[in-house]
């Protein structure tokens, strides 16, 4: 099963994501981060989210780049976190998948959706503020939503969170 989890920044979705998990999903859990460290700050929050994550029994795979290429077989539920994160850096970062981000991307998913019982996406909702981008910010959005858009049809679940709030469009109802 597949879930997609979005939200805007600080709506909640990363702690509503890991709820989920948490709530009965089948283990051994794994948590597929795509955040590329740029500072030693960056280095400590990672450092702090790995203990935190390890506390809850997930397993963490650093992936910034190249989905299809992780290893995640053996694992019953697996959290990628965040889908922003991970298109900005196929598009921009050198070894990125670059024009191809789209298609390589969902490759990524398709596999490692394929290698576990219930994959859980977190992505950021970053199309309402109204403000008109650079062609390079707008290219961008628009190959997050393809992905998006896609991620939602493929899911059993599709979730905003808002404040906190689950907002479900689609899927049954969960109790987190």
């Amino acid at each position: 099963m597949l879930t997609l989890i979005t939200g805007g920044s600080g709506s909640g979705k990363s702690e509503y994501a890991e709820q989920l998990v948490l709530q009965g999903q089948k283990k051994p859990y794994l948590y597929i981060a795509t955040m590329i460290p740029y500072d030693e700050e960056c280095h400590r929050r990672i450092a702090r989210h790995r203990r935190m994550r390890a506390e809850k029994e997930f397993d963490t795979l650093e992936c910034p780049v190249r989905l299809k290429e992780a290893k995640a077989a053996g694992y019953g539920t697996i959290l990628l976190e965040c889908m922003s994160n991970l298109v900005a850096n196929e598009l921009y970062q050198e070894n990125g998948a670059k024009e191809r981000c789209v298609e390589e991307t969902l490759e990524g998913i398709h596999k490692i959706h394929s290698q576990c019982e219930h994959l859980i996406v977190v992505s950021n909702e970053i199309f309402g503020d109204g403000i008109w981008y650079d062609e390079e910010t707008r290219r961008y959005q628009q190959y997050l939503a393809r992905i998006n858009r896609e991620l939602a049809a493929m899911a059993a679940q599709a979730v905003e969170v808002v404040y906190s709030v689950p907002v479900r469009y689609k899927g049954d109802k969960q109790t987190v």
